[in-house]
């Protein structure tokens, strides 16, 4: 299970706490906003600008397979040529 507290920025996966980046936080704010729905890239590169760093090409690439790594990789889902969508259940 996964637990969320985004107030405090505290995340749980079946019991334990998981550290994400700053980075990391801003994908998963961003598809927290509109669960179920589709993100766009766009949208998620405008959330990781806020940075004020370079950024490569596949950036927002690397950071949702980040947060798949840590959150389950079934929980984010790719929407091809849309970009990503949080899976609720």
């Amino acid at each position: 299970t996964l637990s969320i507290q985004a107030a405090e920025r505290r995340l749980f996966r079946d019991g334990q706490e998981v550290h994400l980046s700053g980075r990391e936080w801003a994908v998963l704010d961003c598809l927290l906003r509109r669960p179920g729905s589709v993100v766009s890239k766009g949208r998620i590169e405008h959330a990781l600008y806020s940075f004020n760093s370079e950024f490569e090409s596949n950036t927002v690439e690397v950071y949702v397979s980040r947060l798949r790594k840590k959150i389950g990789g079934d929980r984010i889902a790719t929407v091809r040529g849309s970009g990503y969508r949080l899976v609720v259940t």
